[in-house]
């Protein structure tokens, strides 16, 4: 009679024999996906989709660990300081990364040479909404109601230093707006507190605020980009309204540990790209009012390096610190 141990060296040797030798060679382990917010948010609810089928490409465990923080930076620093072998990633707001070298000036980690880039995963927009209380049904309708109650509006966000955070302040400079800021720890729990009117106002991805406002828990006044979302085709666009800032969104992507080779991030890359472009993966995401955006490390790594120099202006320009 076989033992158990051998038949689950068995199933195991069988595994990973129908993988390719440079998949069985490269992936030794579990992979572990570090989420830099709470649970429920863009990151979080992504990385959920993707790891069952990153697990079955790689033949190896793939979980996902949640490390909230203000504005990712405890879980992004977790990740750069890992051991470099592809075997922990990091799936993060790139925007609110792109963000912080410009904001915190003694930030552990450097964005561009302690994090290894693999691919971008997505764009969600952010749908602007406020709790179904405030009276307001449209942002001139949220601007005027601003200025008659200076400082009761307060806009919830993900984070210090995070993109809604920054945002939140062009918003207020460019039309004179008196509403607070409160930092949450991260995206999910910033469009809890808005629900419960703890916060009742805020910006954030699609794909963890869009239901609350389909089931008319925030009532939604736009969106960001350059167009409606299919879900909520009665929010104007930013660039509808002629916001200062109108390509503002959740830009999801995913680095690996500072001193992983090109050739596992180039394969991760290529592993993600295939479960990207999977017809349930692709459809899922764009019902959630998000869309894939796949590419590769050297993609990602020319996008970062543009978006650091745009916020760095946008900085600059409205003169914000946190430091």
């Amino acid at each position: 009679m076989l033992t158990r141990r051998f038949v689950l060296g068995l199933l195991a040797a069988c595994a990973v024999g129908a993988l390719s030798p440079a998949q069985a060679q490269t992936f030794t382990k579990q992979v572990t996906i570090i989420v830099p917010y709470a649970p429920g948010g863009t990151s979080d609810v992504l990385a959920r989709l993707m790891a069952p089928k990153l697990s079955a490409a790689i033949g190896q465990p793939v979980i996902v660990e949640n490390k909230p923080s203000s504005s990712g930076n405890v879980g992004a620093d977790y990740v750069a300081r890992a051991a470099g072998d592809g075997h922990t990633l990091l799936i993060t707001d790139a925007g609110t990364l792109a963000s912080t070298p410009n904001l915190f000036k003694k930030l552990s980690f450097n964005v561009q040479t302690d994090l290894v880039p693999v691919t971008m995963v997505s764009f969600s927009p952010y749908v602007f909404a406020v709790h179904p209380s405030v009276p307001a049904s449209t942002f001139e309708e949220l601007i005027a109601y601003d200025k008659a109650n200076p400082g009761k509006l307060n806009v919830g966000t993900s984070g210090v230093g995070s993109v809604q955070h920054l945002t939140a302040i062009v918003f207020s400079k460019k039309y004179g707006i008196k509403w607070g800021i409160v930092p949450y720890r991260g995206g999910a729990a910033a469009v809890r507190a808005v629900v419960s009117n703890e916060s009742n106002v805020i910006f954030n991805g699609a794909i963890a605020t869009q239901p609350f406002v389909v089931q008319n828990q925030l009532k939604g006044l736009a969106v960001s980009g350059e167009k409606r979302l299919q879900a909520l085709p009665n929010l104007p666009s930013f660039k509808e309204l002629n916001t200062p800032v109108t390509d503002t969104g959740s830009w999801q992507a995913i680095y690996a540990s500072k001193g992983t080779p090109p050739a596992v991030a180039k394969k991760l890359s290529e592993e993600f790209g295939k479960i990207l472009a999977a017809p349930d993966v692709t459809a899922k995401i764009a019902e959630l009012g998000s869309e894939s955006r796949a590419g590769t490390p050297e993609d990602l790594s020319k996008w970062m390096t543009k978006s650091i120099a745009e916020w760095g202006e946008v900085v600059k320009s409205e003169n914000i610190s946190l430091d």
